[in-house]
């Protein structure tokens, strides 16, 4: 077989796993950007150095060499100094019937769905696990992989992925007590409270506004030293409220900024587009929120770094 054909085999093969791949890219790193990284590096590597036995699924293969780049990757993230707090980056997953678009159309049977394994509060916790432990809790309870299948992906036994595995959930315990999956319910109060919230911003109404926000609540902006962003979570009620507020008069003082709701991980969410802007101020962000059951706010997340942006696709 020529080197052409070869290249062309393998890239039909690639093709048939590439959004299984990416999916499990993205919630391995949480970063639409570093998943497109990865699943393409597996590519290269499947081109380069492609398994000794072609006859043999080929799946296999291409999650480990995947989820190993992809180990690689989050220990270098730990090592480098990341400006202001880290968020996961926003990705469109559609109805909350339907599986994300980045992956296989396919139940299964882990501890966790494929809508709650890419919703914010899930990637979130996420971040206090080691690589490893990401690693093996995404294909043991996400993907519903074997100790063995689990163990040969990553190169180590099966006594290692049980012992990591039970640490990786026992990490994972805070979020499973107050764990929220993307009901229709809770996305119908996403939608209010943010609907609510564009509102009050866009009539000035401070007093409205803060009745929105939980006493609690906590704003985190994702500016990655790229825009002018809070370098620190802000917390409370009063100064989350009068923070959005004082933003939104400043970038509403010459022209309305374009804002839309679109589903991203598995809730609402606004993307706000400006068409005016000050020097250092992102051209486009996103802004989600987490809501109570009696639909306050108790978390606002303003993602602005464009790398972080890659997954949200210009309509219209």
């Amino acid at each position: 077989m020529s080197s052409a054909a070869g290249t062309s085999a393998i890239a039909d093969v690639f093709g048939e796993h590439r959004r299984f791949l990416w999916g499990l890219c993205y919630r391995l790193t949480g970063s639409a950007a570093d998943a497109d990284d990865l699943v393409q590096e597996t590519f290269v590597r499947a081109i380069a150095r492609p398994p000794a036995r072609t006859d043999e699924p080929w799946r296999p293969w291409l999650v480990r060499v995947a989820v190993n780049l992809g180990r690689d990757l989050l220990r270098r993230r730990r090592r480098t100094r990341y400006v202001g707090p880290w968020l996961p980056s926003p990705i469109e997953t559609g109805d909350e019937a339907a599986p994300p678009p980045s992956v296989e159309p396919v139940s299964t049977e882990g501890r966790y769905d494929l809508l709650e394994s890419v919703s914010y509060a899930f990637l979130v916790a996420l971040e206090a696990l080691t690589p490893l432990q990401r690693a093996v809790l995404l294909l043991r309870d996400v993907f519903d992989y074997t100790v063995a299948e689990t163990a040969d992906a990553l190169g180590v036994s099966e006594a290692n992925v049980k012992t990591t595995l039970h640490r990786a959930r026992g990490r994972m315990a805070a979020y499973d007590r107050a764990r929220t999956v993307p009901t229709r319910a809770l996305q119908e109060r996403t939608r209010t409270a943010l609907e609510r919230f564009v509102g009050a911003l866009a009539a000035a109404d401070l007093p409205a506004l803060e009745s929105l926000l939980a006493e609690s609540v906590r704003a985190v902006s994702d500016g990655a030293g790229e825009f002018h962003a809070a370098r620190v979570p802000i917390l409370g009620r009063a100064r989350v409220a009068r923070f959005h507020w004082n933003i939104a008069r400043r970038r509403t003082a010459a022209t309305p900024p374009e804002v839309e709701l679109r589903m991203l991980n598995g809730l609402p969410a606004l993307i706000v587009r400006m068409t005016d802007r000050a020097r250092g101020e992102a051209a486009e962000f996103v802004i989600r929120a987490d809501v109570d059951g009696e639909g306050q706010i108790v978390a606002l997340h303003s993602i602005l770094a464009t790398r972080k942006l890659t997954a949200i696709t210009r309509r219209g």
